[in-house]
This record gives C-alpha cells, sequence and structure tokens, in this order.
C-alpha cells in the first residue's frame, strides 16, 4: 500500500517532466496493484487526483502509453471510476490513440474506451463526441480479414467496445448502421467462426443491433442468414445455441429474412432440435423445444417462407409439424396449430388442408382442452380452425364434420383470447350457410351468451364479435325463430346500438339484420326497437353527412319497413324525417338518389 502511495505521489510530480523509466516503474506498481485489489486501489487512484496526469501521457511518442491505457482499462471496470474517467477529460486522447499503428496501444486503448462506455450514459457521449466509433469501425474493417493472433485479439476488443458503446441505445446504434458496420460484423462472422471469443462478440452485437428495423434491411443484404445457421449446425451447448436463438428471433421478423433462413436449411436444425428434445425434462431441453418451435411458427409468418414450406401440402416440414398436434407437449400442440393458423393463410392452401383431414386433428386437440384446458392451445386451435373456414367450399365440409358443436364446448369460457375466436369461428362457418345459421341462431344458450358478451366493455375484440355474429345469425338464416329467439334474449338494443358503430362494415350489418327483422317479425321487436331509439339514431345517420352512401341506403330501406308499425310510424312522422330525405334526392351516388325518391313516396303515403 505504501509502494501504491509513493507511485501516486511520483506520477503527480513527475508526469510534466520526468524520464521514462521513473514513469514505467511507477505504473507497474500501480497494475500490480490493481491486479491485487482492483476496487480498492481504484478509490485510492481517484482521491489522489491522478486521473487528470493519466490525460498528459496518452501521447502516441510515450513509450508509457500502452500501460496508462491498461491501467484507465482496468480502473473503469468499476461502475464508479467511469464518470471520473470522463471528467478528467481521458475520452479525447484516447480516442486520438486510435490513429496509432501500435498493436498493444490499440488493445488497451480499446479496452479502456470499451469500459468507460459500459452503462454508462456519460462514457458513451464523450467518445460518441470525440468521434471514436467511426475510427474502430474502419479498423474493424481493415483487420476483417486477418486471421493471426493479434488480430483477431483486437478485433474481439473492438467488437466489444462497439457492443458496450451502443447498447440499448437506440441512436448510437442508428449511428452504427449507417457507418456501415452490419456487412463488416458479417464477414468477421464468416471468416472467423473458428473463434469462440471473436463469435461470441459478434453474435452480442447482432443481438443488439437486430431490434432497429433499419438494421434488418441492411442484415437482409448479406448473408448472414447462411452464416448463422452454419454456426448453429456446429453448436453443441446450451448457451451458444440460445445466443444463437437471440438474434435469430429479432431477425426472422423479416420477410427477405425469414425466407433465407429458411433456404438456408434453419427449418431442419429446429425440427431435429424439436425430435432430441420432446420427450426430455431437463430444463434446457425445455427451454430449447420453446424456442425451437416458437421460431419455426415465426418463420411461416412470411408468406414467401410459408409457401415454401407447405409444398403444395407434400412437404414434409408440414407432415412433421402436423405430428405435433397430437403430441402429448403443450408446447408443441401449440406450435402445430399455430403453424397451421399461419399455413392457412390462402384459399388453395385452407381447400387442401380440409381435404387431407387436418378438421378433425383439431378437434380432438380441442377436445383435449375442454376440461381446465390450456387457454394459448385453445386460442390457437380456434384461430386455425377460424382460417380454415374462410373458403366458401370449406364452410359445409367442416360443419358436418361437427366443428360448430366443438367450438361451442368454449361458450363457457371466460378468457377473452378464447371467446373472441370462439365467436370468429362460428362467423365464419355460417356465412351464408342458412341452415347453419338458423340452428345456431335458436340455440338459446349460445344467444344468451352473445347478448351477454354485447356487454363486455372491457373487451371490445369480444363485444364487437358478439354483435357482429347476433347479426349474421339474422342476415344468413333469414328466419323468423332466430329473431324470435334473439328478441327473448335480449339482443335487438345491441343490434341498435352496433348500428351506431364507428366501423363502416358494422354498421351495415347491423341495419341489414334490423331491416330483416323490421321485414319479418316486426311485431315482437316493435317494443325493443322504441325503447333502443331506433328511429332517433336513424335520423342521425340520415342527417350525418358523414355517412356512408350505403349507410344512407340502409337506413331509408329500414325506414320503409319500420312504418309498417304504429308506434314507430308515429316516431318517424313526429321527426320531420321527410326534409332530410328529400335533400339526399340529389346525391351523388345514384343508388342512394333512387331510394330517398322512393322513400319519400312511401313516407308521403303513409302521412
Amino acid at each position: 500500500a505504501d509502494n501504491l502511495s509513493d507511485a501516486l505521489k511520483k506520477l503527480k510530480i513527475t508526469s510534466t517532466d520526468s524520464t521514462a523509466d521513473s514513469l514505467e516503474g511507477c505504473l507497474d506498481c500501480v497494475l500490480q496493484a490493481l491486479a491485487q485489489n482492483n476496487m480498492e486501489t481504484s478509490e485510492k487512484i481517484q482521491k489522489s487526483g491522478v486521473l487528470q496526469v493519466f490525460a498528459s501521457l496518452l501521447t502516441p511518442q510515450s513509450s508509457c502509453t500502452a500501460k496508462v491505457a491498461n491501467i484507465i482499462a482496468e480502473v473503469a471496470r468499476n461502475e464508479f471510476m467511469r464518470n471520473p474517467c470522463v471528467d478528467a477529460g481521458l475520452i479525447p486522447p484516447l480516442v486520438q490513440l486510435l490513429n496509432c499503428k501500435d498493436q498493444e496501444v490499440l488493445l488497451q486503448t480499446g479496452r479502456a474506451l470499451g469500459n468507460i462506455c459500459y452503462d454508462s450514459h456519460e462514457g458513451r457521449n464523450a467518445v460518441d463526441h470525440a468521434g471514436g466509433a467511426h475510427i474502430v469501425v474502419d479498423h474493424l474493417r481493415s483487420l476483417c480479414s486477418k486471421t493471426d493472433p493479434a488480430s483477431e485479439k483486437l478485433l474481439t476488443v473492438f467488437c466489444g467496445m462497439l457492443m458496450n458503446y451502443s447498447n440499448e441505445n437506440d441512436t448510437l446504434q442508428s449511428q452504427l448502421i449507417n457507418m456501415g458496420v452490419i456487412p463488416t460484423l458479417v464477414k468477421l462472422l464468416g471468416i472467423h467462426c473458428q473463434n469462440a471469443a471473436l463469435t461470441e462478440m459478434c453474435l452480442v452485437a447482432f443481438g443488439n443491433l437486430a431490434e432497429l428495423e433499419s438494421s434488418k434491411e441492411q442484415f437482409a443484404y448479406t448473408n448472414i442468414a447462411e452464416e448463422l445457421v452454419k454456426l448453429f449446425k456446429k453448436q453443441i451447448e446450451h448457451d451458444k445455441k440460445e445466443m444463437i436463438f437471440e438474434v435469430l428471433a429479432p431477425l426472422a421478423e423479416n420477410d427477405v429474412i425469414k425466407l433465407q433462413l429458411v433456404e438456408a436449411g434453419l427449418v431442419e436444425c429446429l425440427l431435429e432440435i424439436v425430435q432430441k428434445t420432446v420427450d426430455s425434462d431437463k430444463e434446457d431441453d425445455i427451454a430449447e423445444l420453446k424456442t425451437a418451435s416458437d421460431l419455426m411458427v415465426l418463420l411461416l409468418l412470411g408468406d414467401e417462407s410459408m409457401q415454401k414450406l407447405f409444398e403444395g401440402g407434400k412437404g414434409s416440414v408440414f407432415q412433421r409439424v402436423l405430428s405435433w398436434i397430437p403430441s402429448n407437449s403443450h408446447q408443441l400442440q401449440l406450435a402445430g396449430a399455430l403453424a397451421i393458423a399461419n399455413f392457412a393463410r390462402n384459399d388453395g392452401n385452407c381447400i387442401h388442408m380440409v381435404d387431407n383431414g387436418i378438421v378433425q386433428k383439431l378437434m380432438d386437440l380441442l377436445d383435449r382442452h375442454v376440461e381446465d384446458g390450456n387457454v394459448t392451445v385453445q386460442h390457437a386451435a380456434l384461430s386455425a380452425l377460424r382460417n380454415l373456414a374462410i373458403p366458401v367450399v370449406n364452410k359445409a365440409k367442416m360443419l358436418s364434420a361437427g366443428v360448430a358443436e366443438a367450438v361451442l364446448k368454449f361458450l363457457r369460457s371466460e378468457m377473452p383470447p378464447v371467446q373472441f375466436k370462439l365467436l370468429g369461428t362460428l362467423r365464419m362457418l355460417i356465412d351464408a350457410q342458412a341452415e347453419a345459421a338458423e340452428q345456431l341462431g335458436k340455440n338459446v344458450k349460445l344467444v344468451e351468451r352473445l347478448v351477454e358478451w354485447c356487454e363486455a366493455k372491457d373487451h371490445a375484440g369480444v363485444m364487437g364479435e358478439s354483435n357482429r355474429l347476433l347479426s349474421a345469425l339474422i342476415r344468413h338464416s333469414k328466419s323468423k325463430d332466430v329473431i324470435r329467439t334473439i328478441v327473448q334474449s335480449g339482443g335487438i338494443k345491441h343490434l341498435v346500438t352496433m348500428a351506431t358503430s364507428e366501423h363502416v362494415i358494422m354498421q351495415n350489418e347491423a341495419l341489414v339484420a334490423l331491416a330483416l327483422i323490421a321485414a319479418l317479425e316486426l311485431v315482437t321487436a316493435e317494443k325493443d326497437l322504441e325503447n333502443a331509439q331506433l328511429v332517433q339514431i336513424l335520423h342521425r345517420l340520415l342527417s350525418d353527412d358523414r355517412s356512408a352512401p350505403e349507410i344512407k341506403y340502409n337506413s331509408m330501406v329500414l325506414i320503409c319497413a319500420l312504418i309498417g308499425s304504429e308506434p314507430l310510424q308515429k316516431e318517424v312522422q313526429s321527426m320531420a324525417f321527410l326534409e332530410v330525405i328529400s335533400k339526399l334526392r340529389s346525391h351523388e351516388n345514384k343508388t342512394v338518389a333512387q331510394q330517398a325518391s322512393l322513400t319519400e313516396q312511401r313516407l308521403a303515403v303513409e302521412s
């Protein structure tokens, strides 16, 4: 300790006009003390005021420069020393040293800057201000192809420095991307894939940058997919695989890269992991199974990558994914159902899958999750069924396979995501299927649940879908029994409210359903329509210039039907509808103008 104090005193006194030899001894003493107790020695250095002295010692001409930079690197391993290093003015001379040719000086300078930047806003700002990143990126470029140990060590330090410099800082990450660091790092990974330390640094740097949208476009122009898959195939340790996964996941959000990863053979690697880990209860294996199957689902979100793997339904990947659905692993069941939902994104695929028995597999899966089921699996299986039900030719096939009954088992669910998908699936199934719409529309339990969900104010999605299904039951069945069931369950007021929705498509669906009610069962629904103030709402829709033409048209059709009811006709007469409607005779939309003339005649006759 005495030696250290002496050395620090000497450094302060002699720094201005000392001989290199006496300085060298003092610096060695400080380095030795740091090696024995870094934290305590760093505190002493800070108190001694010697940091300011170091700034003047950091000159390219001095033979002690590398040792001074080494001391700064060691000191800056302590969080409490990073700001003092910045305040002592060490950053500008360190950045200047990045221009020198001496490898040891470059190595220690890179370490010092990297450590000062670690988790330090002030450190990063100072390096940014001094233009340090630019010089380091240039070094990476010029050293990239050198594979001697000294160059690889320097590359590792420089990668680490850039990583600490930009970690979790979007602005600095964007700056590095604009400097073109991505192609250089990808090239580095390819050339130095045998060097574990450098590879690891590259991966962490990728992980940092890959979150940014602008980076993905740059990555897409490199052969990153190929390099990562090549590297992945060599890995045995879980941690290393996990590290590559952390880069793959954000990159795979980009559709171009998805396709590149598929072409580079990532899918085969993922399927292999699934096969190896599916029956294991080791924590690492369970984690790998989840990551691999999640990534598989992500790759299927790209249209091109999905179609490539579907291969007309004959693809080995598609077949393997199908085999996940009956698996005993919830994770695989989930991934399998989500994968099917992703494959089911165009009519051709949907028709092929329904014709090849996929519906039964999904229904069997749902059956396993009716009682105390796994909510994510329920949600995924219902998503897949909903997508499969979109093509017209699939609806009747799925209905006769018993899909509606399978889905209705989840009516009791209290989980909004499951409720939402259940409603969407039923709505898709009954589209233009009169018989099914009638059957479901007479199901009192279903209709009562829909009416209840129409009031789910906390879950706008569930509320919207319930309203849309109520309207669909009427529109597709055109059945008096269905209308009576909905009136008895208190559904009318919700359809009237739906006519005021901010979405034109929902307004329209509501108005068409209400027109059918008025045409088929006006007497039964009259009281509810009156209580829900339908006439006032129609007046508002027709007076509002912002209402879409189809809304105006269907509102007038509905008015004509409502005047068949005495109390509703009185309301219409009391509200000066003729005035509003006569204005619409000159509407730019011909259909609206024609309907206005017809409606005006009807109202004139009735009055």
